[in-house]
C-alpha cells in the first residue's frame, strides 16, 4: 500500500513538469493538441502537495493513445487504460514511489474543463487554496500509511470546489 507523503510546495515541480512535458510532446506529437500542468503541484498558493506531477494531455482521438503504451513504458510509465474514468487514458510513473500521473482525454471531454477550471479557481482564490492545503496536511497525518483513505477523505471537499469552479 502506498504511503501518503505531503510536502511543502516547491518551484522544482514546475521544472519537473516542463522536462516531462517536453518528452511527452515528442511521444504524442502526432496526436497531441494541448498539454497542461494540473493538480496541487501546479498551484503554489495551496502550499502543500504530494510530490507527484499531474499532467493533462488533450488529444485528437483517445483510441489512438493506446498505440503509445510501449513508448510510455520505456520511460517508466504504466498503462492503466481508463482506470475508472470513461474516456480517459491514465499513466502513472514510479509504482510505489510515484513521480508523475498523466491523464489523457480526447478534445471535448468534460474532465478537461473540470481540471482546468479547478486549477484556475484555486489560483484565483488563495484563501480557499490554503484551506485545501491545510486539509491535505491534516489528512496526511491522519492516514500516513493509506493513500486510498487520504484520497477518499478529501473527496467531498474537492467535489465542492470543482462544482464552485464550474459556475
Amino acid at each position: 500500500m502506498r504511503k501518503t507523503e505531503i510536502v511543502t510546495w516547491t518551484k522544482n515541480w514546475e521544472e519537473s513538469y516542463n522536462q516531462e512535458a517536453k518528452i511527452l510532446k515528442e511521444i504524442f506529437r502526432n496526436e497531441l493538441l494541448e498539454i497542461f500542468h494540473i493538480g496541487s503541484t501546479a498551484v503554489q498558493c495551496i502550499g502543500y502537495a504530494k510530490p507527484i506531477i499531474d499532467i493533462l494531455i488533450v488529444v485528437k482521438k483517445i483510441e489512438n493513445v493506446d498505440v503509445y503504451a510501449d513508448k510510455m513504458q520505456s520511460i517508466g510509465y504504466v498503462a492503466r487504460a481508463e482506470n475508472g474514468i470513461a474516456g480517459r487514458r491514465y499513466f502513472p510513473k514510479g509504482l510505489d514511489k510515484r513521480t508523475h500521473h498523466v491523464h489523457i482525454y480526447q478534445q471535448g471531454h468534460e474532465n478537461i474543463e473540470k481540471h482546468l477550471n479547478f486549477k484556475a479557481y484555486l489560483l484565483n482564490n488563495p484563501d480557499i487554496a490554503k484551506e485545501y492545503g491545510n486539509l491535505k496536511i491534516k489528512l496526511a497525518n491522519q492516514y500516513p500509511e493509506d493513500t486510498h483513505h487520504y484520497q477518499k477523505s478529501k473527496e467531498a471537499f474537492v467535489n465542492r470546489l470543482v462544482a464552485q469552479s464550474l459556475r
